[in-house]
């Protein structure tokens, strides 16, 4: 076992340096080499592959023949962890471009009972390739945006309690493929006390070996549910800015750029991907409109139409304003994060924390906007299988986030729910809106 992981580090080495020779010269001028009595150029990298060709020098024609085979022999022995798992690897198969994956009729009577397992087809999942490609419904005008070089770097934050390990991993695959490698600061997986045996050390094996020093396994010695899960998220992160998404998602090309350029104009904006669907069935990915996410008087986020002066500007790639967050994905500065108090971690399991974190960033002077050129696409599950009471959690939090918040207004989400509830102590998150609250309204003071 040494050996081959002692073979497998002298591979990457020469991956690494054959790619740096390369490199150089590729940035380089073209060089004139002489040859008889002809000149032929050394061409950039970017036309490496039309070298032979082109008439390229015989050295570095042997360079880029030597760089071909050493990614291919890395590619397949990374590949074969995911074999090994009984998953696949590259861009093609099943789903290719998020169309939607089909099984055969043997395959079918197989997948209903991990299907009503995990709310989405866990079994399909595992047909279709960790690095498929999705559709970019991005904009068009997106697509022709500048950014800076000089952008923060973000921690991604994946939380999950039995989930499928295909699609845990394909969120991870996803992340690093359409995310820039200089922006990207480490992706951190939560378990919230996992019961699933492959959740274990085959999920920490793969990720360590496939992706060493990038995924760092935080897990929960009991189940704390998504709320404080993420804040354990949070105090494991080291990036600037930090990202929490549900780990069934799938990122568009593209995506950071953005979202990490509106925190870097302003820290205390929060921001969220648009967000679009992947059906739960066959893993088929759907548009979504663009929207602005609201809620109701029982304190459920929901997709609402833009705010007017978004409709008049008549640009559809402009950030829309919104009042909350649907909650399986926002990004955020992370020091700003903790300022104002993370989430509240008296909330429990799921629910009225998407609320809570609007409510709180506006009145702190912060602001809130889903972005629509970026964009992540999200199992909507037919089911939340990791609580059967669910209802219970999301009406408390609600009522929760009423007491601390909406003074005299809380009556009227009482009365939407319509049954009080024991909603825990609301002292210390009501200690820390007055702080809060104060300090913003202090700093053109102090300044």
């Amino acid at each position: 076992m040494a050996s081959l992981r002692r073979v497998k580090v002298l591979l990457v080495l020469n991956l690494i340096a054959v790619a740096g020779f390369v490199l150089f010269l590729a940035k380089c001028r073209p060089i004139a080499v002489r040859s008889g009595d002809a000149f032929h150029e050394i061409r950039p990298r970017a036309e490496a592959t039309n070298l032979s060709a082109h008439s390229a020098s015989p050295i570095q024609d042997a360079v880029l023949k030597r760089l071909s085979l050493l990614e291919d022999i890395v590619y397949r022995q990374l590949n074969g962890l995911s074999k090994s798992l009984g998953l696949i690897e590259g861009y093609g198969g099943r789903g290719k471009g998020g169309l939607p994956a089909t099984l055969s009729p043997a395959e079918e009577e197989k997948a209903k009972g991990p299907h009503e397992k995990y709310g989405y087809n866990s079994y399909l999942s595992e047909k279709i390739s960790l690095d498929r490609s999705i559709p970019d419904y991005r904009p068009t005008k997106c697509k022709e945006l500048k950014y800076s070089k000089e952008l923060p770097q973000i921690s991604i934050i994946f939380i999950f309690v039995n989930e499928a390990l295909s699609v845990i991993l394909r969120s991870v695959h996803s992340a690093v493929n359409h995310t820039p490698t200089h922006l990207l600061k480490e992706i951190i997986l939560v378990d919230d006390n996992s019961d699933e045996e492959e959740l274990k050390a085959p999920l920490e094996e793969y990720v360590h070996k496939r992706y060493p020093g990038l995924v760092k396994v935080v897990r929960n010695q009991k189940r704390e549910g998504l709320i404080r899960a993420r804040i354990e998220g949070w105090k494991a992160a080291t990036g600037q800015v930090t990202g929490f998404f549900d780990a069934h998602v799938e990122f568009t090309a593209g995506w950071a750029e953005p979202v990490l350029s509106r925190i870097q104009e302003n820290r205390k904006r929060v921001i969220l991907p648009s967000i679009d669907n992947i059906k739960q069935d066959t893993f088929e990915v759907q548009r979504y409109e663009n929207s602005a996410h609201g809620y109701s008087w029982e304190l459920w986020c929901m997709y609402i139409s833009p705010p007017k002066d978004w409709w008049d500007a008549g640009d559809p790639s402009l950030p829309i304003r919104t009042p909350a967050m649907i909650g399986c994905s926002f990004v955020v500065n992370r020091k700003f994060f903790g300022e104002i108090g993370l989430l509240d971690p008296g909330m429990d399991v799921y629910g009225g924390e998407n609320i809570e974190l609007g409510i709180k960033v506006w009145l702190c002077g912060g602001s809130m906007e889903v972005l629509p050129c970026s964009r992540v696409a999200h199992i909507e599950r037919k089911k939340k299988p990791y609580n059967s009471n669910i209802g219970f959690y999301t009406k408390r939090n609600a009522l929760r986030v009423a007491e601390v918040w909406m003074d005299d207004y809380k009556s009227h989400v009482y009365i939407a729910w319509n049954l009080p509830l024991e909603v825990g102590p609301s002292s210390p998150p009501r200690l820390l809106r007055t702080v809060i609250l104060v300090f913003d309204r202090s700093l053109p003071l102090i300044r």
